[in-house]
């Protein structure tokens, strides 16, 4: 999920005086490094043993995840995910002064029974459609697109079956009568038959049209300022968004077919490009490709990229979701372009004059970091009037929090709302270092991050002990914002290193790429080599090394277990066991993504065999936590419980934890903190770390 940016090591630091003499132990670093206080007041205590004020609760309690901001008639709003609330996600708006604001300064605006979701591609996204004063979302219990009543409740505007459609990534006419959206029909649930289109729904009496079908898949229906085109983007199995695309036109009045092959194409005529995100701005068509080799900006009707740069814009996971915009463009017939890109592991906000319709960007400027006010990391902005901009950012020690800030005065961005009310002393919180790290294909990716505590030092043991983070996807990314998961086990004695393996985003397309065929190799080379690059730096003790990832990561962590002897314990986050038993287990979106990483099937089903980590329980002999919702329907849970019984068959401690009411992910506060504390747990006993606080009773078969 970017171009090949050049990281910092994480050794470029105060440790650099150790480089040449990697043998020296991390305790011995240590008591170098504090020699030379008169008085101690730390408590020397074995790494993985202090105790921590990031705890579970703590993570929850205060804790809200932000969705996409929005700006509409003067308010700004968001999504906010409540794990309190059962994972409910409220629409927001700022309102500082209203006596019922929140501590995050916002009032509800759907109603209080109501969770703004959309299960479209099950990942979901663009559940909110706004323009003016006028509000609409995808109610998740029905999936029914209601509108927002002037009294604060709501009512569902089609008049269509209930459970047979789901509605996402729409855009309001400008009289404010019709929304165009993506609509996804269950009439019959195999994920073969699943129907995607895109329509125009009347909202005055739910009047459905179709204006766009034929393909397997639609996102961004984009209406053209004078309401008479339709741009949108479509795509085919096998292929995923950032595999190949199309950008399509259709005219909304006078087309003769919603066939999408009648409709004019765009951009993606090689059949081997990426192409979303696209916008009308003053009559003109822009989007982001991926044809340069990198996500890029282009104009329709002119080449080559209005914008060409070695980086990817975009967002950090372009195509996973739906209602994404990694540019935006401010108001006005000729305004500026507004776009973000991550260099060293910090965001850089662009501007450029875009204007001329027949030329290329001018006038570039790059703003980043506090010189320019703005936060370490920062994506999806929004454009206001008065040049204002809104978006979505933080840094390691900042939670993540919306911004407002203005590329005239380029004064501090200002925080309107925090995601956590949680305030952690420095002294617990860990700046990870971004590093690279050869690997078997070149170069990989990651941040790591040291065990830090204030009350706590070690100096008893020669590293400490390691978690090796792998992030779902698989094509997608990682990044530096606060992260209190992360700082759970940094502020106990663990070190972290979250990785970016081969086939992230972020690093261009060729780097993208490099899981084509090889999932299951690439990305398990990557976080093993990972691993054994900080053990050999001294930072890491190479007895004490696990790993951890959920969905696709959680494939790469039972991989890294079954096919490699790096990892002395791991833990699956509703991860993939068996691949042949996800071929035809897993929803419409997804039932052909391993055409790609894998092979086709059942053609190719020796190498399905050959990969999953079911069918290796022989070379695997370490423990194994599996933790996994009851609900999901991206990874069914059989796949949690088969990989369980082969290694409690097979004698290898092992634990099984199943969460109802969870899907994909966990959202609910309790199920948030029994997974963290017993993940923590597990190691704690596999490692034979005694004395460890906030541990909790966990039955691991076979021990």
């Amino acid at each position: 999920m970017q171009s090949a940016i050049l990281f910092t090591s994480l050794l470029t630091t105060p440790s650099t005086a150790f480089r040449s003499v990697p043998q020296i132990s991390y305790a011995l670093r240590n008591r170098i490094k504090t020699a030379t206080a008169s008085l101690s007041s730390m408590i020397d205590k074995p790494f993985g043993a202090w105790e921590s004020p990031v705890t579970s609760k703590a993570i929850t309690a205060g804790s809200v995840s932000f969705g996409g901001v929005r700006y509409s008639n003067g308010h700004v709003y968001w999504l906010e995910g409540r794990p309190q609330e059962g994972g409910r996600n409220v629409l927001c708006k700022y309102a500082p002064d209203d006596p019922n604001k929140s501590e995050r300064n916002g009032v509800d605006v759907t109603p209080r029974e109501s969770n703004v979701r959309t299960r479209v591609h099950e990942y979901g996204g663009g559940a909110i459609v706004m323009r003016g004063k006028h509000i609409f979302y995808t109610e998740f219990t029905s999936q029914q697109l209601c509108k927002l009543l002037k009294d604060g409740s709501s009512q569902p505007i089609a008049s269509e079956e209930a459970d047979r459609y789901r509605y996402a990534d729409g855009v309001l006419s400008s009289n404010g009568k019709v929304i165009y959206c993506v609509r996804e029909d269950h009439l019959n649930p195999e994920p073969k038959n699943v129907v995607n289109e895109v329509v125009a729904i009347d909202v005055r009496d739910g009047f459905t049209k179709v204006l766009a079908t034929g393909n397997d898949f639609y996102s961004h229906p984009r209406v053209s300022p004078n309401g008479k085109k339709l741009a949108y983007i479509t795509w085919n199995h096998p292929n995923m968004p950032w595999d190949s695309t199309e950008l399509r036109v259709t005219d909304i009045y006078s087309a003769t077919s919603n066939k999408s092959c009648d409709h004019k194409l765009i951009a993606g005529k090689d059949g081997d490009t990426s192409v979303m995100q696209p916008t009308y701005q003053g009559g003109r068509l822009y989007y982001i490709s991926d044809q340069s080799g990198y996500y890029n900006i282009y104009r329709a009707g002119f080449q080559p990229s209005i914008l060409p740069m070695r980086v990817d814009f975009g967002g950090s996971a372009p195509g996973w979701t739906l209602g994404q915009q990694g540019f935006c463009l401010m108001p006005g017939k000729d305004g500026r372009l507004v776009a973000q890109y991550n260099k060293d592991g910090s965001s850089v906000l662009l501007t450029a004059d875009v204007s001329d319709g027949n030329a290329p960007a001018t006038d570039i400027k790059e703003y980043s970091g506090e010189k320019d006010g703005l936060p370490m990391m920062f994506e999806g902005a929004v454009a206001a009037e008065n040049n204002d901009l809104y978006f979505i950012g933080g840094s390691p020690s900042t939670p993540s929090s919306i911004y407002k800030w203005n590329v005239e005065s380029r004064d501090t961005a200002s925080i309107l709302a925090c995601s956590s009310s949680l305030t952690f002393p420095n002294e617990v919180i860990s700046v990870p270092k971004q590093v690279k790290f050869p690997t078997n294909r070149g170069t990989a990716f990651g941040y790591y991050y040291a065990p830090k505590n204030g009350q706590y030092e070690s100096t008893i043991d020669k590293a400490p002990p390691l978690l090796v983070k792998a992030h779902g996807g698989p094509t997608a990314c990682t990044d530096a914002t606060f992260n209190a998961a992360i700082q759970y086990w940094t502020s106990r004695g663990y070190a972290v290193l979250d990785v970016d393996y081969g086939g992230s985003t972020g690093y261009g397309k060729d780097y993208r790429r490099r899981l084509r065929k090889s999932w299951g190799i690439v990305d398990i080379d990557d976080v093993c080599n990972g691993a054994k690059y900080l053990v050999n730096e001294g930072l890491a003790d190479d007895d004490r090394l696990c790993i951890d990832g959920g969905s696709a990561g959680g494939y790469t962590t039972l991989g890294a277990l079954a096919f490699r002897d790096v990892f002395r314990a791991g833990t699956s986050l509703y991860g993939i066991g068996d691949l042949t038993a996800l071929v035809g287990d897993t929803h419409k979106f997804e039932s052909r993504y391993l055409d790609g990483l894998v092979g086709l099937y059942p053609e190719d089903e020796a190498i399905y065999k050959k990969r999953s980590p079911i069918e290796s329980v022989d070379t695997l002999s370490c423990p194994i936590l599996l933790l996994q919702g009851a609900d999901d329907k991206v990874v069914p849970p059989n796949q949690a419980k088969m990989m369980h019984e082969a290694v409690v068959k097979k004698g290898i401690p092992a634990c099984l934890k199943i969460y109802e009411g969870e899907q994909h992910g966990f959202r609910q506060a309790k199920n948030i903190e029994d997974a963290l504390d017993t993940e923590l747990t597990f190691y704690s006993k596999v490692f034979g770390i005694e004395g460890v606080p906030g541990t909790i009773d966990i039955k691991i078969d076979n021990m």
